[in-house]
């Protein structure tokens, strides 16, 4: 992939906002559970960072892709994992299909403020009994005359305590499996609609997740995103930018854990010389670091791709396995070679490998990767 000026411009310009309105604040919002979303986005909105690739007539910069690749890899330097996973969702998980497939309207009323940062999204397609099977959901709109009334739970859902609006999938016909469902935007402050708890996680603290409870909720048809019982097709092609998002974002977090690492074990001491004199850490390092190229060198590939108007399911499924899989062996090592102090709660090590962990279950777990990639080499049925 070729970057110009340009791109290095729009990559120090990101990595400034990163490091002087993100970074200060990471460890005072780990603590609390939260980040401050309306605060934060509308500092990245003002900056044009929410909406890069979207039409200038809603407030986006109608740039290509290759300015996304480089959002995803700063805002992986972010020192924890919960606030880019939050932005992303705002940018490439929760917007894309209402910009591609959404009424005039809609994006006036939705998108225009969500891109500046006025709005807070969310992609509310997860459930108790539906998470990568996406064809078992069972939350429901049902059609009374000019509205949907919508029933039933989303779960692991981010963004979901501070979200304004939704882009629901849900079914809207008695057609099973991936057939009957819709894409709906649904206003959080509709009557019906509660945050039923927020969730508590393993890692990604500065993340809110929650559990959405949906009873009797009316929104108007006018809100349905496309074509109704074309929501799982259309769930499916957003899936793709927020794999490829995933992606960047994963190999940003990679490089500043292997710097970190790196002047970490420069500094230390034992035995009377550096760790970073070993051998052993300087090989394990090493390979690491070759590895980070590669799954780098394939997002860009991934990327053009994308430029040139392809398919990149291929590319996009792929290094959605091993870009997080890399990340965990990463975080294990980085950890190891902190010693005791990397165990410590507060240090960013243990932050890293906790937050780490999430990339190989969210948006599509290693498991239904590997059964997407077996069916495209024609294995199994």
């Amino acid at each position: 992939m070729q970057f110009t000026e340009d791109h290095a411009m729009f990559r120090k310009t990101v990595r400034d906002v990163v490091e002087r309105e993100i970074n200060p604040h990471v460890d005072e919002w780990e603590a609390a559970g939260v980040f401050p979303a309306h605060e934060l986005f509308a500092t990245l909105g003002a900056l044009g960072l929410l909406g890069l690739e979207y039409d200038e007539a809603y407030g986006g910069q109608g740039a290509d892709h290759s300015y996304t690749v480089i959002l995803g890899e700063e805002l992986g330097r972010i020192h924890c994992g919960g606030v880019p996973m939050a932005i992303a969702v705002q940018t490439d998980m929760a917007t894309p299909s209402l910009h591609r497939f959404g009424t005039e309207e809609l994006k006036q009323r939705y998108l225009v403020p969500a891109i500046r940062g006025e709005a807070v999204a969310a992609i509310a397609v997860t459930e108790p009994d539906a998470g990568s099977d996406v064809a078992a959901l069972r939350t429901r709109a049902v059609r009374d005359g000019d509205e949907w009334v919508v029933n039933g739970t989303k779960l692991y859902i981010t963004n979901g305590t501070q979200a304004d609006w939704l882009c629901l999938l849900a079914r809207t016909s008695d057609e099973g499996g991936y057939h009957g469902m819709s894409q709906i935007v649904v206003p959080t402050d509709a009557p019906g609609f509660r945050v039923s708890r927020s969730l508590k996680k393993m890692g990604m603290w500065s993340s809110d997740t929650a559990e959405l409870s949906f009873e009797d909720v009316r929104v108007p048809l006018a809100n349905t995103i496309g074509e109704p019982g074309r929501g799982f097709q259309q769930q499916m092609a957003q899936f793709q930018n927020e794999r490829m998002i995933a992606n960047y974002l994963a190999v940003g977090s990679m490089e500043v854990a292997l710097e970190r690492t790196v002047a970490y074990l420069r500094e230390r001491v034992v035995f009377g010389a550096p760790l970073a004199e070993s051998q052993h850490i300087q090989f394990a390092l090493a390979e690491l670091f070759a590895e980070l190229d590669v799954v780098r060198q394939y997002n860009y590939a991934c990327a053009e791709a994308y430029l040139r108007g392809e398919d990149t399911t291929r590319f996009a499924t792929i290094a959605k396995l091993v870009a997080p899989r890399l990340a965990r062996r990463v975080a294990d090592t980085c950890l190891q070679f902190h010693g005791g102090i990397g165990y410590m709660d507060e240090t960013w090590a243990s932050r890293y490998f906790r937050d780490s962990r999430l990339w190989s279950i969210g948006g599509g777990a290693d498991e239904v990767m590997l059964r997407t990639i077996a069916r495209m080499e024609g294995i199994g049925a």
